[in-house]
């Protein structure tokens, strides 16, 4: 079985076509495993992976340490708030000392931009990206166009908005090149200040009206307003932003077709996304959590350059 294009998963623009199809492929194969009574495979066996995360996480850490497992790996969790990193210790440093301890494997969140690739070329293991800072966050966007994939067969051809907090969000980036790779169409809507500047010399189109992108779009996918990250007001309030741009079932059901609602989570229900619409029949949110696990295996697997074993 042919291998991927890198040693490393740091963003989505190292990837090829190929490599994407690739992970697809394997990601349906352990789909299929997660679905038996017995969900563990011997893939992985006596290798062991790091989940090193710098900042909070749910759904992500969860999701690489079920892989991790189901993979049969060896695994250890490391959260910088309990660790030296908060003695003043340095990123290589923290790094290399559990790398002493004979780790094959490190996936790891941090939130400045560009660490996993400082971090791959300091050391010898093989780095996952997790999402760093604002800049992308790999798995997330696979997983994504993985649940297109199974919703409509295809991903090319597909018309995806993503709508809200562009500028600063990981998931957006990703997400255009990953469903660019793909042949989607992909649109980007939110308010003017939200918007990075260079966008559109990614191919996408720009949208500031709600109603307009939805209608045009197949798959919505709704972000969450990253507050965290805005170190000034970008909108007068949450309020308005909802009354521009948060997805109501209301909205929903005056559109001119049926569209898929997608969100990567946290969902900030009553602000981008209401709750019937969350957990309404056109939203694939939790199949795409679920997708996660395999498309996680998909990629821990194949970096690790193993044969399957299932």
């Amino acid at each position: 079985m042919a291998g991927l294009s890198t040693r490393h998963l740091l963003g989505i623009k190292d990837l090829n076509r190929a490599d994407i199809e690739l992970i697809f492929e394997t990601a349906d194969t352990f789909k299929s495993v997660l679905n038996r009574p017995i969900k563990k495979v011997p893939s992985l066996r006596d290798v062991t992976i790091a989940n090193i995360f710098f900042e909070n996480s749910t759904r992500t850490r969860l999701s690489f340490e079920l892989a991790e497992k189901r993979l049969s790996a060896d695994v250890i969790n490391f959260a910088a708030s309990s660790s030296s990193v908060s003695k003043g210790e340095t990123l290589i440093d923290t790094v290399n000392n559990i790398l002493a301890m004979k780790v094959d494997m490190v996936v790891m969140r941090h939130p400045y931009a560009g660490a996993g690739i400082f971090l791959s070329k300091h050391v010898k293991a093989q780095i996952v990206n997790a999402g760093d800072g604002a800049h992308e966050h790999p798995t997330q966007a696979l997983l994504d166009a993985f649940s297109i994939r199974e919703k409509y067969g295809d991903v090319a051809g597909k018309k995806v908005v993503i709508v809200g907090d562009i500028l600063h969000s990981r998931v957006a980036l990703s997400n255009i090149l990953c469903l660019k790779q793909l042949g989607a169409e992909v649109m980007v809507c939110g308010p003017t200040t939200l918007i990075p500047k260079y966008i559109g010399s990614l191919g996408v189109k720009v949208e500031h009206n709600l109603i307009k992108a939805l209608n045009w779009c197949d798959v919505a996918n709704m972000l969450r307003i990253q507050l965290e990250r805005q170190d000034i007001k970008y909108f007068p309030s949450l309020r308005e932003y909802t009354m521009l741009f948060g997805l109501n079932k209301t909205i929903l059901d005056s559109l001119d077709k049926e569209i898929t609602v997608m969100h990567p989570g946290p969902i900030n229900r009553g602000v981008e996304i209401t709750s019937d619409v969350a957990d309404s029949k056109q939203s694939i949110i939790l199949d795409q959590v679920e997708n996660g696990v395999a498309v996680r295996m998909a990629v821990l697997y194949l970096l690790a350059g193993q044969t399957p074993t299932i």
